[in-house]
């Protein structure tokens, strides 16, 4: 993809729907400078059909420059359901037909090359998509949802090995006995979550056969940079066998 002409096209869409760079912005909830660095680098792939379908063109077509560009004006809905041109309000955009979500993922990476040590990025070669209506009925914010891949069979036989999962950013509160994701010193870790007296807490498997609960203390939580990344609200489950066919 030649991203300096994906941002070009990009651009051009705002300007001749006359939406500034943080108008767009807000829809994820960021500054200006988050939706400028396209113009140069082209639009993540991540956000590639998102993008799109709020600007009502051709995802193919804003990518590549090919194919049907189906453009029309920017639109967005106001408080009483009505179609308005994008240039007549202001406020946040709302996808006019919404079914899907893409969901950014994110994982571990060495924090430089070589390293030993891992810090948690987005990868911005992968998403995934989840029907909208599931995450509303869960007063789940589209733009709060990320998703991760479950490594290692510390949450066996609930979450296995391998599994997609999908987090809430939006809620870190801890409800005891819930399912978190959590970065612990740049690892992605899933885990229940249980609070303990003096500001502690638990981490338990559900494989605890093989993993132990761990508790750590508030001095721990913090030397160790612990903290809730959201809850775990959906995960894929994946078969490690194929079934034998009897009798051949």
């Amino acid at each position: 993809m030649n991203k300096k002409a994906c941002g070009a096209r990009f651009k051009a869409l705002l300007d001749t729907a006359e939406v500034t760079t943080t108008e767009f912005a807000a829809v994820f909830g960021k500054a200006a400078p988050y939706v400028h660095n396209w113009y140069s680098r082209g639009v993540p792939a991540y956000r590639m059909e998102e993008v799109a379908r709020l600007l009502s063109v051709n995802s193919e077509w804003l990518k590549t420059g090919e194919g049907p560009k189906a453009s029309r004006h920017l639109q967005r809905l106001d408080e009483s359901g009505n179609v308005l041109n994008a240039r007549d309000i202001n406020g946040v955009y709302k996808v006019n037909e919404p079914t899907d979500v893409e969901l950014p993922f994110y994982q571990e990476t060495p924090t430089v090359a070589g390293a030993s040590t891992t810090k948690v990025v987005v990868d911005s070669c992968h998403s995934l998509r989840l029907p909208r209506s599931y995450l509303d009925s869960l007063e789940i914010k589209y733009t709060d949802a990320i998703c991760a891949h479950m490594i290692g069979n510390s949450m066996a036989e609930r979450i296995e090995d391998g599994s997609i999962l999908a987090i809430d950013r939006g809620f870190t509160q801890i409800v005891d006995g819930a399912i978190y994701a959590i970065e612990h010193d740049g690892m992605v870790r899933i885990k229940y979550l249980h609070r303990v007296p003096g500001n502690a807490l638990r981490l338990r498997s559900h494989n605890r056969a093989e993993y132990p609960d761990e508790i750590f203390r508030a001095e721990q939580i913090d030397a160790q940079r612990i903290h809730v990344l959201g809850w775990v609200f959906w995960w894929s489950t994946l078969t490690k066998l194929r079934p034998q066919v009897p009798f051949l």
